[in-house]
C-alpha cells in the first residue's frame, strides 16, 4: 500500500465541491448536486491545466445542451434518440479539441434527457450550474503550493552529485582508483528527470509564462550530464597515467569545488585554454600506450570545453546568497 497522503489537490476538490453544492443549494437550483461534479472536474494539478479544463468543459457542455435541444425536441425522449445523438456529438467535440468536456457535457444533457422538456427555465438552471461548478473548481485552482524551495533542494542535490561525480574523476586520474560503481551518475538523471516535472509544473502555474530560470537551469545540467555519460569511459580506461594527467586533475578538482547555479564559465574555459597551452609544452608520448592516455586526455578536456560552453549559455539563477560554478 502506498503511503496514506492528502495533498494540496486532495483538499481543493474537498473544498471547491463544499462551496459549489452550498452555492447551488442557496439558489435552489435542480440537480443542484452536480454542481459539485463540474467542480471536481475541475480540479487540475496546475493554473493552466485549470483553465483548459474550464473552457473544454464549457465549450462542450454548451454544445451538448444545443445537440439535446435540437435531437430531443424534435425526434422525442427517448433512449435511442439519445444515443444517436452520442453518436453525432462526440466526433464533433473530438474534432473541436474539447473531449475532455465530454464527462461534463454528459451530466448536463441527462438534465435534460430527465426533465424531458427543454425550457427557459431548464437552461437557466443549467447554466447556473455550469457558472457555479466551472467558476468554484477555477477559483480554488488558482491557489498552487510555491514550489521554489523544493527547486532550490534539488538544484543543491544535483550540484552535490556533480561534484562528487568530478571528485570521482579526480581520484582516477591521480591515483588510478577504480573502486567508483558510478552510482551518481544514475541518481543524478532520476533527480534531474524529478526536478524537471517539478520545474515545468511551476510554468504552467503561471499563466503568462511559458518557462522559468528553474526549468532552463535543470535543461543546462540534463545537456551536460550526457557529455560526461560520454566522456566517462574515455577518462577512466586510459591505459597508462601520463604527465598531463595530473594537469588534467587539477583542473577538475578546482572545477568540482565551483559546481553552482551562478555562471562563471567563462573564467573556467579560459582556465581550460592554459591547460591546452600546457598540454601542448610538454613532450611527445614515448610510445603507443602513452599516445593513447594523451589523446584520451585531450578528447576530454575539448569535451569540458563543451560542457563549460553550455553553462555560458545559462544566465544563472539569483539567489539571496551569492555562491560561485
Amino acid at each position: 500500500m502506498k503511503k496514506f497522503k492528502i495533498g494540496y489537490r486532495t483538499i481543493k476538490t474537498a473544498v471547491g465541491a463544499s462551496i459549489a453544492l452550498f452555492l447551488a443549494g442557496y439558489f435552489d437550483l435542480h440537480f443542484f448536486s452536480s454542481a459539485a461534479i463540474l467542480t471536481i472536474l475541475c480540479v487540475q494539478t496546475t493554473k493552466k491545466k485549470s483553465v483548459h479544463a474550464v473552457y473544454t468543459r464549457v465549450v462542450a457542455s454548451i454544445i451538448g445542451m444545443i445537440f439535446a435541444f435540437i435531437a430531443l425536441e424534435s425526434f422525442g425522449y427517448y433512449p435511442i434518440v439519445l444515443g444517436l445523438m452520442l453518436l453525432v456529438f462526440i466526433p464533433t467535440i473530438v474534432s473541436l479539441r474539447v473531449s475532455d468536456g465530454f464527462v461534463s457535457s454528459v451530466v448536463i444533457m441527462m438534465h435534460i434527457y430527465n426533465e424531458g422538456n427543454f425550457t427557459v427555465d431548464l437552461l437557466w438552471n443549467e447554466l447556473s450550474l455550469m457558472a457555479i461548478g466551472f467558476g468554484t473548481g477555477l477559483a480554488v485552482n488558482m491557489y498552487m503550493g510555491d514550489y521554489q524551495k523544493q527547486l532550490d533542494h534539488y538544484i543543491n542535490q544535483i550540484e552535490e552529485l556533480y561534484r562528487s561525480i568530478f571528485s570521482e574523476i579526480v581520484k582516477y586520474l591521480r591515483n588510478g582508483d577504480t573502486s567508483w560503481d558510478g552510482k551518481e551518475i544514475i541518481e543524478a538523471v532520476n533527480l534531474l528527470n524529478k526536478a524537471k516535472s517539478l520545474a515545468f509544473k511551476d510554468v504552467e502555474n503561471h499563466l503568462a509564462r511559458k518557462e522559468n530560470q528553474y526549468y532552463l537551469y535543470f535543461d543546462m545540467r540534463e545537456k551536460q550530464l550526457e557529455i560526461i555519460e560520454r566522456v566517462l569511459p574515455k577518462i577512466t580506461t586510459l591505459p597508462v597515467m601520463v604527465q598531463q594527467a595530473e594537469l588534467v586533475a587539477d583542473f577538475m578538482e578546482e572545477l568540482s569545488i565551483n559546481v553552482h547555479s551562478g555562471n562563471t564559465a567563462k573564467k573556467f574555459r579560459d582556465k581550460l585554454d592554459i591547460v591546452k597551452q600546457e598540454f601542448a609544452k610538454m613532450p611527445l608520448p614515448e610510445n603507443h600506450e602513452k599516445f593513447l592516455a594523451m589523446a584520451s586526455l585531450y578528447q576530454f578536456i575539448e569535451e569540458m570545453d563543451e560542457y563549460l560552453e553550455i553553462k555560458q549559455s545559462f544566465k544563472g539563477i539569483k539567489k539571496k546568497k551569492a555562491i560561485t560554478t
